[in-house]
């Protein structure tokens, strides 16, 4: 089976169009009847470029379509998957504690890599939107980091540290929206005002 779209894909570091070329080639497989392939197809990428898209639906789904055998004999599947329920599980610092429990093949390191700090950042978003004080106990739970690399993480975003108390004060970025007024919305809007009116 030829993985030349999916190693190109790998090689340009454009990892959010891993799991649709897998996608299409495993069809392609598939619609070659009689080709075995489930013993060459590299699950753990599939997996992980499902997961790196947040698409943890397809990646359940991928995860119960794969074979028995492939799962006992490529812990890195298991290790792909593991990554997986975490997320689905909404346990956050498990994500990165699955990330970092497996030594991953050199192939999968680098979108390993680049998946977790991609969910590093979107943990501090989440934290960004959701709180205006927390504590460096829990940013570090959350970011996946310990309370040093915590603290300087958010502090380089702007957040303030107390350390008498070892709470952080959110910083909210200020989010700037152009709003562009045009003259004929507002000639219809003082129109259906008046109109409104009279």
């Amino acid at each position: 089976m030829d993985f030349t779209p999916l190693t190109d894909t790998l090689s340009s570091k454009s990892y959010d169009k891993i799991s649709d070329i897998c996608d299409e080639l495993m069809l392609e497989a598939f619609a070659a009847e009689g080709t075995p392939f489930q013993d060459e197809w590299p699950y753990a990428i599939h997996l992980l470029g499902h997961i790196y898209v947040n698409d943890i639906n397809s990646a359940r789904f991928l995860w119960k379509s794969i074979p028995s055998a492939v799962k006992e004999n490529q812990p890195e599947v298991v290790a792909a998957w593991r990554i997986g329920q975490k997320l689905w599980t909404r346990d956050y610092a498990g994500v990165h504690e699955a990330i970092r429990g497996f030594d991953w093949s050199q192939e999968t390191r680098v979108l390993v890599a680049a998946f977790s700090e991609l969910y590093t950042k979107r943990m501090f978003q989440l934290l960004l939107s959701a709180y205006s004080t927390i504590s460096i106990q829990d940013t570090a739970h959350f970011l996946g980091m310990n309370e040093d690399d915590a603290a300087n993480y958010v502090m380089q975003q702007g957040w303030i540290v107390d350390p008498a108390s070892g709470m952080l004060t959110v910083k909210k970025q200020l989010i700037v929206t152009e709003q562009k007024l045009d003259s004929s919305k507002l000639q219809r809007l003082t129109e259906y005002v008046f109109h409104l009116e009279h």
